[in-house]
């Protein structure tokens, strides 16, 4: 994966071109430390940060079509690339290097914006036709790689982090409120939504052209749960292939490559068909291990590495780590948080490139399409419990407002949002207050409602999960960022497509079966994973949270929540946040995760968050 920035700007001559676009490349070099390239002709400015996996040494970008009319500059990796190459070149079309994207340009030929329709892969692509002037931008289904993007005195300015667009002199450095909203109210931020204002995400399966001074945004793809109700099983065979097929895949490198093993199923898993794949290429695993026997896991995976006869590489992290990385994670993440385990992240990607791992595997993305998390179990108890007494007040508020996000007043996912509101209501400063109702992000709808209508309850979680949770959260702030600042590439084998299918047709009764999670997962898993792994309840990935940062005393966190720090920056009500301190301060408080978030962490990411970017409140 690499780092692809640029701008289209027609009246764009008061500024050095040049400059500004190697300022916002300088921005990226984390993302690609291997080499840079750039192209500038009329409005247009293409860059590209370069971390070489495939054709290290001719694979260099921008990359051109044979009468080069077509430019483009891509992030990321076309796991079919073979496959599509073969048939293209049956076709007629010429390639000019060993690149996997450059199948991108080949099929845009044959195409057109319909170019990603039959690539499998993780892909962030900015591609300009020279005989149009037109740009078109897009984004892989799953929202595995960013792409940010706005308009700002008629120029569009786009980028794979929004530290890029800032270097930008028409781009400012405002805050927009409904982000931080949303990290509130949501797992995370979720598409169009950033904290700045002006800047924009590209979602996942979104495309946009920018033509005539204009963009034109749409869904090219999505991922299709079946209408509820009788539908056949899927063979446990056809997950199995399917995830032989993708993890094959995903080890096709002209690097090392190594994988992520938390000691939970998914990534135990992943390791023994990694195993399976190329049993006789040495392998190294990377693991986080705490002092915490609460939040350990390392006897897990030691019981899988002794399995796979891995090479295990095991991060010890404590308080002082997450202190001594806050910032550079809030600048990597460019947002608030509501965890620390961005941190860990970030120093397990440090540790894989230090042993010259480049490229990593992940089981990311199987809790959200085969029914790992608690949720899944409990969906209609919570909609009876929490509230859906019709002559309660405060139940038909809430019902309201899942009517106008979801379409579906019966639909609980995650949060009483009603509830919430007068949460963060008392936490926002006066002047944040006084505007809520223009910026508070469930006013507004966040996916389609089309999708979730006539779903069994549980892809309808599902759906929510792989829109909220997955895509700007596990695989952005979390994923892309954390293991890019370190120049490392992370795959996921369970969001190839293939797999993603299989998933999205079980039914509901493969998925939970007798009150276990991810029954059809653990089918296949048998025999290859320890029975000790097998058995363990889901065990959410957690991190010392901002209670251990205010034990430690330190002198950033005490500037950060001072009063006065407060006020000067406005965001939030200085008596709440100090209630909120004494209550996390006490003597044996313990949050009680992953059912209570960390408000004051989100406070104090925030906080973080307007200083490293100097953002403004308004």
């Amino acid at each position: 994966m690499c780092g692809i920035t640029g701008f289209l700007d027609p009246r764009g001559t008061s500024y050095d071109r040049r400059a500004v676009l190697a300022r916002m490349m300088g921005s990226l070099v984390h993302r690609g430390p291997d080499s840079a390239g750039s192209w500038l002709e009329g409005e247009a400015a293409l860059g590209f940060r370069r971390l070489a996996i495939h054709d290290l040494s001719g694979g260099d970008q921008p990359l051109f079509n044979e009468d080069r009319t077509l430019v483009m500059v891509c992030n990321g990796e076309v796991f079919n690339h073979r496959r599509l190459r073969a048939g293209l070149e049956a076709r007629g079309h010429r390639f000019a290097t060993r690149s996997d994207v450059e199948v991108l340009l080949h099929l845009y030929e044959e195409r057109g914006a319909d170019f990603l329709a039959d690539v499998d892969g993780q892909v962030a692509v900015a591609l300009l036709d020279r005989r149009t002037g037109a740009l078109l931008l897009a984004r892989d289904v799953m929202g595995v790689l960013p792409l940010f993007y706005g308009v700002f005195g008629g120029a569009l300015v786009f980028g794979s982090e929004i530290k890029a667009l800032l270097e930008h002199p028409q781009v400012p450095r405002a805050l927009d409120p409904g982000g931080l909203d949303q990290v509130f109210s949501f797992p995370g931020l979720v598409s169009p939504q950033t904290m700045f204002a002006g800047v924009s995400a590209l979602g996942p399966g979104e495309a946009l052209r920018w033509e005539g001074g204009a963009p034109r945004r749409w869904l090219h793809r999505d991922v299709t749960f079946p209408q509820d109700g009788a539908r056949a099983e899927v063979p446990e065979a056809a997950l199995l292939e399917a995830l032989q097929a993708s993890v094959a895949d995903r080890l096709d490198a002209d690097v090392p490559v190594g994988y992520y093993l938390s000691g939970g199923l998914d990534s135990s898993l992943i390791a023994a068909l990694v195993h399976e794949a190329a049993p006789e290429v040495p392998r190294v695993c990377f693991s986080v291990g705490f002092d915490d026997p609460a939040m350990d896991e390392g006897r897990f995976q030691r019981l899988m590495v002794a399995r796979t006869g891995a090479e295990h590489c095991v991060i010890r992290f404590d308080e002082a780590e997450i202190g001594a990385r806050f910032r550079s994670m809030i600048w990597h993440a460019e947002c608030a948080v509501k965890e620390s385990y961005n941190a860990c992240a970030m120093a397990l990607a440090e540790a894989a490139r230090d042993r010259g791992i480049k490229v990593i595997l992940s089981g990311e993305g199987a809790d959200e399409l085969l029914a790992g998390y608690v949720g899944y179990r409990v969906d209609e108890a919570a909609w009876r419990l929490q509230g859906g007494d019709e002559d309660d007040l405060e139940a038909l508020i809430e019902a309201e407002l899942r009517e106008q996000l979801w379409g579906d007043a019966g639909l609980f996912y995650e949060k009483q949002q009603h509830a919430l509101r007068g949460v963060k209501q008392a936490l926002y400063g006066e002047a944040l207050r006084g505007r809520f109702e223009a910026f508070e992000c469930v006013q507004r709808p966040l996916v389609r409602k089309e999708a979730l209508a006539g779903r069994h309850r549980m892809d309808q979680r599902a759906y929510l999960d792989l829109k909220l949770r997955l895509a700007d959260h596990l695989l952005g702030d979390h994923g892309d960022r954390m293991s890019m600042a370190a120049g490392v590439e992370v795959r996921h084998p369970f969001l190839d497509r293939r797999v993603v299918a299989v998933a999205a047709a079980a039914a509901p009764g493969q998925k939970v079966r007798g009150g276990v999670e991810k029954h059809l997962l653990r089918q296949i898993a048998r025999g290859r994973v320890p029975d000790a792994i097998l058995g363990r309840e889901k065990f959410g990935f957690h991190a010392p949270g901002s209670p251990a940062l205010l034990r430690r005393r330190l002198e950033w966190v005490e500037d950060a929540l001072s009063p006065a720090r407060l006020r000067d920056v406005g965001l939030f009500d200085p008596d709440a946040v100090a209630r909120l301190r004494q209550r996390y301060a006490a003597p044996g408080f313990r949050l009680a995760q992953p059912y209570e978030d960390d408000l004051l962490m989100i406070v104090l990411s925030a906080m973080v968050f307007m200083d490293v970017f100097g953002v403004t409140a308004s």
